[in-house]
């Protein structure tokens, strides 16, 4: 990715376990977990041991923090949709931005930054979302990045005492890979 695609001063990098701390923090701020599915208080040794995990062999998930400076401002990543042979061209998204670096260009760079693994280097056909229905700020930038709707899940999640509805959303790999030249 080039630095003409992020904003001034971001720097994007895979997340490490020294980070562990700060995402806790963001995913933990009351404005950033209830569009989670993360729960208030975040267990930062949990969330450290999960991060070396990832980075381990035969891990395929990427997860990616947006700095300035030494500030975390938005982290995102690409996991396993599932173990089973069948679904390993499949992964899920995640992303959470903190709120004053929300609509700075933050979110759209972790976007690209994942968007250009999954196409390019992950062998990934597919990727997976939710969102709250009533987010339609992260609605309109999945939208943006080709990711378009495939259904409602109605009470999917318990949310500030209510079970609320969450949109589910696909993005196909454009132009899967080939062999790369011509038959005989």
């Amino acid at each position: 990715m080039s630095a003409a695609m992020s904003p001034p001063g971001l720097t994007l990098r895979r997340a490490l376990p020294d980070d562990a701390e700060a995402i806790a923090r963001l995913n933990g701020a009351a404005e950033v977990f209830g569009n989670l599915l993360q729960l208030p208080y975040p267990n930062v040794a949990a969330m450290r041991t999960r991060l070396a995990e990832q980075a381990g062999p035969g891990h395929t998930d990427l997860q990616l923090v947006a700095c300035e400076g030494d500030e975390v401002l938005g982290c995102a990543g690409l996991h396993p949709a599932a173990p089973a042979l069948r679904r390993r061209h499949a992964m899920m998204l995640g992303i959470a931005v903190r709120p004053p670096a929300q609509r700075r260009g933050v979110g759209s760079a972790l976007m690209r930054a994942l968007i250009d693994y999954a196409d390019v280097w992950g062998q990934v056909l597919r990727i997976d979302l939710t969102v709250f229905r009533d987010n339609p700020g992260a609605i309109r930038l999945y939208e943006r990045f080709g990711f378009r709707p495939e259904g409602t899940h109605r009470g999917y999640a318990l949310r500030d005492g209510a079970y609320a509805d969450v949109l589910s959303m696909a993005r196909l790999h454009p132009h899967p890979p080939t062999l790369g030249w011509p038959e005989p």
